[in-house]
């Protein structure tokens, strides 16, 4: 899934090509991706192109005061089109394209871009509006952890108000910190060498101070990594440099101990149980289930 590093990278990516462009056409060919009906699609055909911005995990394309806002959710990505198809893709099917923006002509030709979403799990959205805080996982967004607003003070804050709910939880929920999600979790826990089970609030103050240093380099750190890359390059580029998450089985680059996983019932975590919790593996909860 698009973390913050990626969105932010696709949002540089895409102001540079978009800006000042017209939006000659939007096919939603996969009718469940498209969330909103008022203003209709077609309302931002014609527009001019003034930014692209980047909420949490929502890319936002602002044009002529609308918002096209897209929201990759796990498996969706964009690809930019120096040549569109000259037919408009059909809707339905098996084909992975959800979405795809056409522009105005550039030598002849209508470049564009090419929303997909690989899988059966269809959670791509799409949503038309007038403000971005009319989609509703905007408006919930908590704070963006890369901003200045985000201090130490207000983590402090945060990991209080979130009591005993473990950390790993807490940095993946976007009403509480906007645009981690489980690659990062996972990458920040093991910089922060803070097991993923932790309770919020039993953080020590120099605890928190790590937390936050971890957080704040570990982010900006992939967006500096990212920044300037194409689309193209920016899986490749996340999965290189990942410490701990998705490499099960692999030697923990701090420690040389093995990367272990807990798995759920739709996701799984990563982590070194030498540098994260004193040694003890933690309970895999999916299969103590079934041991039961």
């Amino acid at each position: 899934m698009p973390e913050l590093p990626e969105v932010e990278a696709l949002a540089q990516d895409l102001r540079g090509r978009l800006a000042g462009r017209a939006i000659t056409a939007v096919h939603v060919p996969a009718f469940s991706a498209l969330k909103t009906y008022d203003p209709p699609i077609s309302a931002i055909e014609g527009t001019l192109v003034d930014g692209v911005r980047r909420h949490g995990k929502f890319l936002d394309i602002e044009a002529s005061g609308l918002h096209l806002v897209l929201h990759l959710a796990r498996a969706g990505w964009i690809r930019w089109k120096d040549e569109l198809p000259a037919l408009p893709p059909r809707p339905g099917g098996k084909s992975p394209l959800a979405v795809r923006i056409a522009l105005d002509e550039d030598d002849g030709v209508t470049p564009g871009l090419d929303i997909t979403e690989a899988g059966t799990k269809k959670s791509l959205a799409l949503y038309l509006v007038r403000d971005p805080a009319d989609v509703e996982g905007v408006a919930r967004l908590g704070p963006d952890p890369l901003t200045d607003d985000f201090t130490p003070d207000l983590l402090a804050e945060i990991l209080e108000t979130e009591g005993r709910k473990q950390l790993k939880g807490v940095l993946r929920h976007q009403g509480t910190v906007a645009g981690i999600g489980n690659a990062y979790s996972d990458e920040i826990l093991h910089v922060a060498r803070m097991s993923p089970f932790k309770a919020a609030n039993s953080l020590t103050d120099e605890e928190r101070a790590t937390l936050y240093a971890a957080i704040r380099d570990t982010l900006g750190d992939a967006v500096t990594r990212s920044a300037g890359l194409a689309a193209t390059e920016l899986k490749a580029e996340k999965k290189s440099n990942l410490r701990v998450h998705g490499r099960t089985g692999q030697a923990c680059p701090e420690c040389g101990d093995t990367v272990r996983e807990v798995s759920f019932a739709d996701s799984s975590l990563q982590y070194c149980a030498t540098c994260q919790t004193g040694g003890k593996p933690l309970a895999d909860r999916r299969m103590s289930k079934l041991l039961k």
